[in-house]
């Protein structure tokens, strides 16, 4: 438990349950399109890293 003084009368919901309602919630919508950060203000390592990424065929 995280806070001994926090009292809640929810379950906490496991990380799996989350993502399984997160793809039913896309499903249901027909795919979600979220905008992407534009990067200008990234490093040169952390585009060398996306870049990596996506020459792995990783979606970053």
């Amino acid at each position: 438990m995280a806070f001994k003084t926090f009292k809640t009368r929810r379950e906490p919901v496991k990380l799996e349950e989350l993502g399984a309602q997160i793809a039913r919630r896309e499903t249901a919508l027909g795919g979600v399109d979220v905008p992407r950060n534009p990067g200008t203000r990234r490093t040169p390592s952390k585009r060398a890293l996306l870049k990596a990424i996506e020459d792995l065929g990783g979606k970053w």
